[in-house]
Order: C-alpha cells, then structure tokens, then sequence
C-alpha cells in the first residue's frame, strides 16, 4: 500500500508525521517506525507521530523515537503535531490533546509559533556536577566549559549508559550560559543516540534547572540550540513549577508517499 506522510521540523528536531485517525497503521510493527525514520532506506527523521482521535480532547499523540520504540514524551514533536493538527483541519489556533505523559494543552498563532504547556515539575535532584529531572522524559542537566568543541555523541552516550541511570537511561544536555536569561544546548537524545538539533523536554528541562541552581532569576529564558531559538516560561512557587511553557516555531517541511509492505 501507499502511505501518505508528512515531515515537519521543530527547531531543526525533524519528525514523520501520519494521520492515524482512521487507526490503520500497524502500532507494535517496531521495525516499520525505524525503516521510515532511517535516513538512508527511508523518509527520514528523529522520531514518528501518529494522529489519533481521543474521546475527549482534539487528539492524541503517540510518539516513536527514530529506533523504533514507542518513547516518552517529545516536546518539540508536540509542538509540530500541533501545527500538523492544524493543517488537517482538527483545531484552529488552540488545542488540547493527550500524549504518554498525559494532558497538554497549545496554542498556535499565523506565524506558526507554537507554545505547548509541559508537565509541571516539583522535582529538581542537584548534585555537584549536574541536575536531574523530569520534564516528560528524564533529562541529565550538566554546565560545560567548552560547547563547540565537545563531543557530544561520544561524551552524552557515556552518561546515557552510565550506572547513574541504569538500563533506561537519560536524554543529556550540555548547557553553556551566554547572558542571564540565555543559555546555549546541545543534547543527546536516547532512542536517536545521537546529538539531535533540539530537544524540547531538553531545553525545558536546562531552563529549570538553571532557575533552580541559581544560574538565572528569570522565569522567562531563551535557549539557543543547534536549530535555532527555543523560548521556556514558568511560573515558580517553592520549588515547585507550574504553567511550563515550551515555545518556538514548528514548520511544515513537505508531503509525500512512500510505498509499503505490511
């Protein structure tokens, strides 16, 4: 069969887009979501989002990382599938969907900026030499001397795989701070294996915690990654943060047809 897809790109964290609302594609087939995210054999991308209806919301979200496997959450392959949701005519400029971490709620303006609200997070773990966190998929949080030159797939896979976070692993983040309130990112993501171009529970993940360690006062914090500019608002209460806000554009790439067999 013919499967008709879409590619979208957040801040240069590209996805395969398929409207599953009609639910034919075949969910558990792990094999199929890595061959159609392969660069090289197939239509390429750092993850797959299917397109379902929910008997609530506007929609749900079923993410896969590029190996496969359904994954934890994916904030900029949220904010895409928005804009995405958009563009099949689902939501107009708000929408309310569920994803692996549970309710979210967007809104999406003309200029395709799209601000997703992100868990809230009450658990911020310091240590001497980085932070730990969850913000829909667990992140390590590590200030580095050096961005440029680091080597961020040889040096993130070795924390990734370390004994610190045992067989599951953690999404690492080297964060060197530019200004106050801006702070650059690089990360290497689980389940891609690779230093992606952004990572949207990544960058909200930096934000807070360097709030938390004191890096920054601001509760509104831009983040400069390897595809572009992300923007992290929060409001803060003890240690405690609520109404977290992921914001950057989400873009249309093309459409296409990729034939099938399954």
């Amino acid at each position: 069969m013919q499967l008709t897809f879409y590619k979208y790109q957040g801040t240069g964290n590209d996805f395969v887009m398929i409207d599953n609302r009609s639910e034919f594609f075949p969910k558990n087939n792990t094999k199929l979501v890595a061959q159609l995210c392969d660069r090289r054999f197939g239509i390429g991308g750092d993850g797959l989002i299917l397109l379902e209806n929910h008997p609530q919301y506007d929609f749900k979200m079923v993410y896969y990382n590029s190996d496969g496997n359904e994954s934890s959450m994916c904030g900029n392959g949220g904010r895409c599938l928005v804009a995405f949701a958009k563009q099949m005519g689902v939501i107009e400029n708000k929408a309310e969907f569920e994803a692996v971490d549970g309710y979210h709620y967007a809104t999406i303006d003309a200029e395709g900026i799209v601000a997703l609200q992100m868990k809230d997070v009450d658990t911020v773990n310091q240590y001497e030499d980085y932070t730990f966190l969850n913000t829909g998929s667990p992140h390590h949080v590590q200030l580095v001397d050096d961005l440029v030159e680091l080597d961020i797939k040889t040096e993130g896979a070795k924390i990734r795989y370390s004994d610190l976070y045992g067989k599951a692993g953690s999404n690492v983040n080297f964060v060197y701070q530019l200004a106050n309130d801006i702070f650059a990112v690089r990360t290497y993501e689980r389940g891609v294996e690779d230093e992606t171009l952004s990572c949207g529970t990544g960058v909200t993940a930096v934000a807070i915690a360097m709030h938390q360690s004191g890096k920054t006062n601001n509760n509104i914090i831009d983040l400069n990654v390897e595809g572009g500019k992300l923007k992290v608002q929060f409001d803060v209460d003890n240690g405690n943060y609520t109404n977290v806000f992921l914001i950057g554009p989400a873009t249309f790439v093309f459409e296409g047809k990729i034939d099938l067999d399954f």
